[in-house]
C-alpha cells in the first residue's frame, strides 16, 4: 500500500508542477484534465502527508523516551506517544477507504424510477410521497430535479414517475435507494382503523451518455399519441406524446409532459439509455459475483429495503438493521445519516473483501 501511496504522491507533485508552468494555461483540454486528476489524488495526498508527519513524531516520541529521565517529561512524551498512534490507526484505515477503486459512476446525475406495487391507491400515495422525499433531499442539496415522465391516478398518487436529479455526486448519494420501499399505516380509506402495508419500487440509474452506452436507432421504434390528463392548450389537441419502443429487448418509454414532440422524444431516448446502461452494469456485476455480494444490498428492485411505519413513527433500513424514530423529518428529505450509514458500511465491507484478497 505505502509502495503505490509513495507513487501517488509523487504523480501530485509532478500535477502540481505542471499546472505552475504558463504554457498549460494555453491548453484548456490539458490544463481541465490535469485539474481532474488533481481534484482526485489532493485527498489521498493530503492524509498520505498528513501520515508521514504523524510518523515522524512517533519516532521522535520513542527517541526521545529512550534519552528522558525526568519522569514527568516522560508521562508526557507517553501521553504524545499514544495520541499520535491512534491518530496514525485513523489515517491509516482512511488512506485504505481512499485507494478503494471509485465507482466510475459517482459523480453522475441520476435518473429515478419510482413505481407504485402492492396496495393499490393507498400504494400510488406513498410513490407520490417517496418522490416528493427525494425531490426535498435534492433541494437541500442544491440539485435540480426534472420530471421525465409521470402517470398519475387521479387522486394525488403516482402510478409511476421517471425524473432526473442533476448534481455533483448525485449518484454516489443516492445509489443505494434501488429497492422495494414499504409503508405501513391506515389510510383515510380505512374506516376499521386497521393498518395497511403497501410498496412501491424505486430504481437509480446513472445518467448515461452516448460516450457510455451506444444506441443504435435502427433499433428503436417511436409512436407519437395526443397527450392525456392535466394539462394545458396542447392536452387533446397535438399529437406531441411520444412512446419508444426497443425492439431488442422490449422496453418502452412513454413521454409527453412537454409540449413540444421533439422535447418528449429527447427525454425518453435518455431515460432509455440509462435503462440500458443499468443493465450492462448489473451484467458486469453479475460476472463479479464476489464484489457484489460485498456492498450493501444488490440494488435489485426485488429487494426489501426500507419500512416507513407510521403508528411507531419510526423508518428501519433492513440492510444495516438501522431503526431512526423520526419518520417526518425522514419524508421530508432528511436522509443523510442513512445514507452517510448506508455509505460507510458499504466502504466496510468493500475494505474487508480488499483486505481478503490481498491476504
Amino acid at each position: 500500500m505505502f509502495d503505490k501511496l509513495e507513487d501517488l504522491l509523487v504523480r501530485f507533485e509532478e500535477i502540481m508542477a505542471e499546472l505552475a508552468e504558463p504554457q498549460v494555461a494555453l491548453d484548456p483540454s490539458r490544463f481541465q484534465l490535469l485539474m481532474k486528476e488533481q481534484s482526485e489524488l489532493q485527498p489521498i495526498a493530503d492524509t498520505y502527508q498528513d501520515y508521514k508527519r504523524n510518523r515522524e513524531t512517533i519516532e521522535d516520541s520513542l527517541s526521545m523516551l529512550d534519552e528522558e529521565k525526568d519522569e514527568e517529561m516522560r508521562a508526557m512524551l507517553k501521553e504524545e506517544l499514544s495520541a499520535a498512534r491512534e491518530n496514525a490507526s485513523h489515517l491509516e484505515n482512511k488512506l485504505k477507504l481512499l485507494l478503494l477503486p471509485r465507482d466510475p459512476n459517482d459523480e453522475k446525475n441520476v435518473i429515478v424510477e419510482i413505481r407504485a406495487g402492492a396496495g393499490g391507491d393507498e400504494a400510488a400515495l406513498f410513490a407520490a410521497e417517496i418522490y416528493r422525499m427525494y425531490a426535498k433531499y435534492a433541494e437541500s442539496r442544491r440539485w435540480k430535479t426534472q420530471m421525465l415522465s409521470l402517470n398519475e391516478n387521479g387522486l394525488g398518487g403516482f402510478k409511476e414517475a421517471t425524473f432526473m436529479i442533476q448534481g455533483k455526486g448525485a449518484f454516489s448519494r443516492l445509489k443505494y435507494e434501488s429497492g422495494v420501499h414499504r409503508v405501513q399505516r391506515v389510510p383515510e380509506t380505512e374506516s376499521g382503523g386497521r393498518i395497511h402495508t403497501s410498496t412501491c419500487t424505486v430504481a437509480i440509474m446513472p445518467e448515461a451518455d452516448e460516450i457510455d452506452f451506444h444506441l443504435d436507432l435502427n433499433e428503436c421504434r417511436f409512436d407519437v399519441f395526443r397527450a392525456s390528463g392535466n394539462g394545458g392548450q396542447c392536452v387533446n389537441t397535438t399529437d406531441s406524446a411520444v412512446r419508444l419502443t426497443h425492439i431488442p429487448t422490449g422496453i418502452v418509454i412513454s413521454c409527453q409532459d412537454e409540449k413540444s414532440q421533439l422535447k418528449n422524444k429527447d427525454k425518453a431516448l435518455k431515460v432509455l439509455r440509462s435503462r440500458l446502461y443499468e443493465m450492462e452494469l448489473e451484467k458486469r456485476h453479475d460476472e463479479e459475483a464476489q464484489a457484489r455480494r460485498s456492498q450493501v444490498g444488490t440494488g435489485d428492485r426485488s429487494e426489501k429495503i426500507r419500512t416507513y411505519n407510521f403508528p411507531q413513527g419510526r423508518v428501519t433500513d433492513h440492510r444495516i438493521h438501522l431503526t431512526l424514530h423520526r419518520l417526518e423529518s425522514i419524508l421530508n428529505g432528511d436522509l443523510d445519516e442513512i445514507i452517510d450509514t448506508l455509505t460507510a458500511a458499504d466502504q466496510a465491507a468493500k475494505l474487508g473483501t480488499s483486505q481478503e484478497l490481498a491476504s
